[in-house]
């Protein structure tokens, strides 16, 4: 019968995981994915290249779950909204991207698979089918929720995800790949939400939706 691990390995392992996804992020910007070995990750990471390889066999796998740490939602500790209130709802999904878009890490993560894709598109399908699609498919299946409860009325809630997201990324997000300083404060983003949400509103609220 095996022990189970104690909690202080437990937390010690989740520690050097977060130091090698920490390392391995840092050096595929600087150096490229290509150009960074997992045993340059290692030294880095200030760990041991057979803990390493313990917990990701390849790059690849590395790479995978740099792409899932960044993009993870705590489902339990981050339920979608209950439909029944358009507003609110969006209210607190848009809040939530703009904060997932602007957590140290994230802008170099797509500036990784941008500058690798054209040589690695495994890194961009990684990028989208671990990260992008999950939280997308969050956001459509609240929407679809919305308009059977008659919060909505929409017809394409995928088009409609698209479009809200599209509205607080296109300000919150994509100046930073060009822009250095591209640094909104606080009160610009939540009004970058504010607007977008309601503009979804006007769209697509029935009748009672724009309560507060």
């Amino acid at each position: 019968m095996t022990a189970q691990p104690s909690e202080y390995h437990r937390r010690v392992a989740a520690q050097k995981r977060t130091s090698i996804i920490e390392a391995a992020t840092k050096l595929f910007l600087d150096s490229g994915y290509d150009g960074t070995s997992l045993a340059r990750i290692a030294e880095a990471a200030g760990v041991s290249r057979a803990t390493l390889f313990k917990q990701f066999a390849t790059k690849a796998a590395l790479f995978e779950a740099i792409v899932t740490e960044y993009w993870k939602v705590d489902s339990e500790e981050e339920p979608l909204p209950e439909p029944g209130n358009l507003r609110a709802g969006l209210e607190t999904i848009g809040r939530r991207y703009a904060a997932l878009l602007t957590q140290p890490g994230m802008a170099a993560l797509f500036r990784i698979v941008i500058a690798e894709v054209p040589r690695f598109p495994e890194l961009g399908e990684a990028q989208f089918k671990l990260g992008k699609m999950p939280y997308f498919e969050s956001v459509r299946r609240y929407l679809a929720a919305e308009n059977a409860a008659g919060a909505a009325r929409l017809d394409d809630p995928e088009m409609a995800a698209t479009q809200f997201l599209g509205m607080i990324s296109n300000y919150v997000f994509w100046p930073r790949m060009l822009l250095a300083r591209w640094e909104p404060d606080d009160s610009a983003i939540t009004n970058a939400v504010d607007q977008a949400v309601l503009t979804m509103l006007a769209r697509y609220g029935a009748p009672g939706a724009h309560r507060v």
